[in-house]
């Protein structure tokens, strides 16, 4: 990771509580997958359109992140099958600041992402409290009904466009754990563009010079099927074949 630092510290530096301004807590995702050798070249151009998130001198940060299901993976199948409305119900450690919080993140059915959350101190694999009315206010689930089903730890590159009108975040070194069951893509990058409306962007320009094509997979979902052979997973199965031929997984 240090060859990332190094191209990190050549762009201008934004704060947390000036990337504020940009929460975009309602906004259109467009996501995107390719390989880490790939990383340093996009990397390159885009610094005289970003400014980069640092947080106590660090410029990639590392996250934590539980997400809660059902026992029949509800959650997990409301994405697969593609249910226009949908949400996930995570929590997520930021290890930089040890900062955590209880979130809702809701899909509807206009593409857009909404999310809610509070800030929480209670056992990551807890629900209650404020974050037990958070879930029964935007959810149809109390904490009885669901249970923890994975974590993820990554990196994550936080960019903010200099005209403070979207946000770019690209998460590297993916590590799921499910239970005793573990797999890691080192060679997986995931870029998620994040913006009040779809629009032509510096990042899209460069997705569209590399021939990357933007993907709908969440980690969640891939950690999931990556995890769980026995999961019903259909409709990510082109999904999952490009996945493996970019990291040239064997399984």
């Amino acid at each position: 990771m240090e060859y990332i630092k190094n191209i990190l510290a050549g762009y201008d530096s934004i704060s947390l509580k000036e990337m504020d301004a940009v929460k975009l807590m309602n906004r259109v995702d467009t996501k995107y997958m390719f390989h880490i050798d790939q990383l340093s070249e996009i990397l390159n151009e885009l610094q005289n359109d970003f400014r980069v998130l640092e947080i106590n001198k660090t410029r990639l940060g590392r996250y934590e992140t539980l997400y809660f299901d059902t026992e029949e993976y509800r959650l997990y199948l409301d994405h697969h099958n593609g249910k226009m409305n949908r949400f996930k119900i995570r929590k997520r450690r930021y290890l930089e600041t040890g900062l955590s919080f209880f979130e809702i993140k809701r899909r509807n059915n206009k593409g857009r992402t909404l999310k809610e959350r509070i800030s929480q101190k209670e056992s990551p694999e807890m629900i209650s409290g404020k974050s037990a009315a958070l879930l029964q206010e935007f959810t149809a689930l109390s904490p009885e009904m669901i249970r923890p089903a994975l974590w993820i730890l990554f990196s994550r590159i936080t960019l903010v466009n200099k005209q403070m009108t979207l946000r770019l975040t690209i998460d590297v070194g993916l590590h799921f754990r499910l239970g005793t069951k573990q797999k890691s893509y080192p060679e997986l990058v995931i870029a998620e563009l994040k913006q009040d409306f779809t629009a032509k962007s510096p990042f899209s320009e460069i997705m569209h010079k590399y021939h990357i094509q933007d993907t709908s997979i969440s980690k969640y979902c891939l950690g999931i099927i990556s995890l769980n052979e026995h999961i019903k997973h259909n409709n990510f199965k082109s999904k999952l074949f490009r996945l493996k031929k970019l990291t040239h997984a064997d399984n």
